[in-house]
C-alpha cells in the first residue's frame, strides 16, 4: 500500500525546517541539528511538501521533541523583530498618522455621510526609511514623484464611495487574477528553468502567458510545468481563472469583513477558516495553524506551535483585501492585516502582510505612485527587520540596474539561505519588480513572475498593486483580462463561477460601510 504523505505537517520534515528558520531568526540550532542528524534524520524537503518516506516511529517522536527544543531557544533577534503590534509600533518612527500627528486606531467615520466613507490618513511626505534614501531622484530606473498630492500622502483628503472605488477595485481583482494566472505554470521551478521555458518560446523578457506551443521536448522534460497549473493556466489552455490559494484567501476575508465587520478578532478569522476553509486548500504556515486549530490550540499559538513556515508568504497573500477596504488607511489596513496574520504568522511572515496591506491602502486613493505606496508600506515595517532591509535592498538594486536580470541575479545570491516561498525574498523581489517597471501592469507582473520563487503569489499581489494604479479594468492590457471570461472558480462559501465586477461591488461595499 501506498503510505499517504500529507504535506506540511509531517514532523520529520517540520523538523528540517524549523533548523533553517532557527538560523534565520537568530536561535543557535547546531547542537539540536546535530542530534537529529546523528540519529539520521533527513533534511528539509528543498521543493516539495514532504519527504519521499515516512520516517520510522523514532524519528517521528523524536522530530516532535526537538521541535519543541528548538521552540526554547533564545533568539538575539527577539527586540528588533516582535510579534506584538505594540512592539512593532514603537519600533516604526514613520507609522502612518492623521493629519494632526496622532497615531490612527480606528476606522470609519460615521458622520462622514451615510455610507462612512473612512477618512484619508494625512501626513507629511518623508523620504527616508530607516537608514536608506528611498525618494526618486529624476533619472534612472522610473520617475520623480509627482507634487504633493500624488506622490504620497496627500494635503487633501479625497471623498471615496463604492462609485468612485468599483473601477479600480475591478483592476485590482483582474489584476490579481491575471498575475496569479501568470505564474502558476512555473511555480516551483528553479530561475534557470522559467528562462529556458520563455526564451525558447519567443518569450523573454516575459510579455505575455507561458505557452507550450513551439516549446521543443527535451526541455519540457528538463523542466515540466506545475503539475496542477498546466492545464489550466497555458496560454492554450485559459478558460477562466482557475482555483488557487491566491484568490481563495482575498474571498475568505470578504467573508471575514462581512461578517465580522472590520474590527474582526484573530479568533473570529480562526472560526470563519473551520466553518469555511477546506483544510485540503490550506499550505505551509496555513495548514499547521488549520492543524492546531483542530488540535485545540487557540490563537495566537497556532501561529508558533511547532509551525516552521511561520516567516513564509501566507500572510502577504491574504492582504490585499485589508488593503483594498481601508483606502488612503494604511495604519488600519496595516493593523487589520496584522490580525488576521498572527494566526499562522510570526515577525517577518507578519510584517510582509502588513506591508502589503498599507502599501495597497495607499494605491487605492489613486492619488500615488508606485513608490509613495512603497515608502508607506515600508512605515509599518520594524526599519532594522530583515525584512525592511531586505526591501530597501531590492529597491536600491532597482534603481541602479536598467537590466532586470541583473536585479534578480543579485537577489538570489542574496538570499540563497531562504526557501523559495519565504516572505523575506519574495517580498524584496515584489518591491524590486514593481520599482523597476515604474507601476506599469504589464511590466510589473512580468518582471515579478521571471524573478522566480513563488512566481503565482508574486504575481498576483503585484497585479493587485498595478491594478489599482491602473485606475479601471479597461486600462489593462485586453490579453490579461479576455481570457478571464470574469469568471473564477473556488471553494470558498457561494463565490464559485462569480464575476470580477461582482466582486468589486462588495469589496467597495464592505471599504464604506460605517464602523461601530
Amino acid at each position: 500500500m501506498t503510505p499517504l504523505r500529507l504535506t506540511w505537517v509531517q514532523p520529520e520534515d517540520l523538523l528540517g525546517h524549523e533548523l533553517n528558520q532557527a538560523s534565520q531568526d537568530g536561535r543557535e540550532p547546531k547542537a539540536i541539528a546535530a542530534r537529529w542528524h546523528r540519529a539520521g534524520g533527513p533534511r528539509s524537503p528543498q521543493r516539495a511538501g514532504a519527504s519521499p518516506q515516512p520516517a520510522s516511529p523514532y524519528l517521528r517522536a523524536l522530530a516532535k521533541d526537538l521541535l519543541d527544543e528548538l521552540a526554547d531557544l533564545p533568539s538575539e533577534l527577539a527586540e528588533k523583530e516582535p510579534t506584538d503590534l505594540s512592539k512593532i509600533r514603537a519600533l516604526c518612527p514613520n507609522w502612518p498618522t492623521t493629519a494632526d500627528g496622532t497615531a490612527l486606531t480606528a476606522v470609519g467615520n460615521r458622520s462622514a455621510g451615510a455610507m462612512g466613507v473612512p477618512p484619508l490618513e494625512r501626513s507629511r511626505e518623508w523620504g527616508r526609511v530607516g537608514t536608506a534614501d528611498l525618494s526618486r531622484s529624476s533619472g534612472g530606473v522610473g520617475a520623480a514623484p509627482p507634487p504633493s498630492g500624488r506622490g504620497g500622502l496627500g494635503e487633501e483628503e479625497t471623498s471615496l464611495t463604492p462609485a468612485t472605488l468599483h473601477p479600480r477595485l475591478e483592476a485590482a481583482w483582474l489584476g490579481r487574477a491575471a498575475g496569479c494566472l501568470l505564474g502558476k505554470p512555473v511555480e516551483k521551478l528553479p530561475l534557470d528553468g522559467i528562462r529556458a521555458l520563455a526564451r525558447a518560446t519567443d518569450n523573454w523578457p516575459l510579455t505575455t502567458w507561458f505557452t507550450e506551443r513551439g516549446l521543443p521536448p527535451h526541455l519540457k522534460a528538463t523542466h515540466p510545468w506545475n503539475r496542477r497549473s498546466a492545464t489550466t493556466s497555458l496560454a492554450e489552455n485559459i478558460d477562466g481563472m482557475p482555483e488557487d490559494d491566491d484568490l481563495n484567501y482575498p474571498l475568505l476575508n470578504l467573508l471575514l469583513l462581512q461578517r465580522h465587520g472590520k474590527h474582526f478578532t484573530t479568533t473570529d478569522a480562526a472560526r470563519l477558516w473551520l466553518d469555511e476553509l477546506p483544510a485540503g486548500r490550506t499550505f505551509t504556515a496555513e495548514r499547521v495553524a488549520y492543524r492546531n486549530l483542530l488540535a485545540g490550540i487557540e490563537p495566537p499559538r497556532t501561529a508558533h506551535h511547532r509551525n516552521p513556515f511561520r516567516e513564509w508568504i501566507g500572510a502577504l497573500i491574504r492582504a490585499d483585501a485589508h488593503g483594498w477596504t481601508n483606502p488612503g488607511a494604511p495604519a488600519t489596513a496595516a493593523e487589520q492585516a496584522h490580525r488576521d496574520a498572527t494566526l499562522t504568522h510570526t515577525a517577518n511572515g507578519v510584517y510582509a502582510a502588513m506591508f502589503t496591506a498599507a502599501a495597497i491602502a495607499e494605491a487605492a486613493t489613486g492619488t500615488s505612485d508606485i513608490h509613495a505606496c512603497l515608502r508607506t508600506g515600508l512605515r509599518v515595517v520594524p526599519p532594522d527587520s530583515r525584512l525592511a532591509r531586505a526591501v530597501r535592498h531590492a529597491v536600491q538594486l532597482a534603481r541602479e540596474h536598467r537590466d532586470f536580470d541583473t536585479v534578480v541575479d543579485e537577489l538570489h545570491a542574496n538570499h540563497a539561505a531562504y526557501h523559495w516561498v519565504h516572505a523575506i525574498p519574495n517580498t524584496a523581489l515584489l518591491a524590486a519588480a514593481l520599482t523597476h517597471a515604474d507601476g506599469d501592469f504589464t511590466a510589473s507582473i512580468c518582471r515579478v513572475v521571471s524573478g522566480g520563487w513563488d512566481t503565482d503569489s508574486n504575481g498576483a499581489t503585484a497585479g493587485s498593486i498595478t491594478g489599482l494604479l491602473a485606475g479601471g479594468p479597461e486600462a489593462i492590457p485586453s490579453r490579461w483580462t479576455t481570457p478571464l471570461k470574469n469568471r473564477l472558480a473556488t471553494s470558498i462559501g457561494d463565490f464559485n463561477g462569480t464575476g470580477f465586477d461582482t466582486l468589486a461591488d462588495l469589496t467597495a461595499q464592505l471599504a464604506t460601510r460605517p464602523t461601530a
